[in-house]
């Protein structure tokens, strides 16, 4: 008989906040306070590949790592992301990628 494997998380409520304590407490990245609630894709990239290029925790290159935590966040805002907002996170993806003068290949 197969055994279900354990969730470190607790049922409930808290099981439905992963994503919070992803964000709050990730590994990967140390981010800015408040760096997605921001209107300008330039600074929002900018401070993405700051926290990239000087974590020492990441796993992959500092482009990987902060166009990973760009698209945690547009995915999981899901369907509560204004229009508006999302447009302002896609338009930093573009930043992000000049910034790392990854547009060019």
């Amino acid at each position: 008989m197969k055994r279900k494997a354990k969730s470190s998380y607790k049922s409930g409520a808290k099981k439905r906040k992963w994503s919070k304590q992803v964000t709050e407490y990730s590994n990967a990245l140390d981010l800015k306070q408040g760096i997605f609630a921001g209107n300008d894709p330039e600074k929002i990239a900018k401070s993405l590949r700051h926290s990239a290029v000087h974590s020492h925790r990441k796993k992959g290159t500092p482009y990987q790592s902060a166009m990973s935590m760009l698209n945690f966040y547009i995915n999981r805002a899901g369907k509560n992301l204004p229009e508006s907002k999302k447009h302002t996170l896609e338009k930093a993806k573009a930043e992000l990628r000049k910034v790392f003068h990854k547009d060019d290949e």
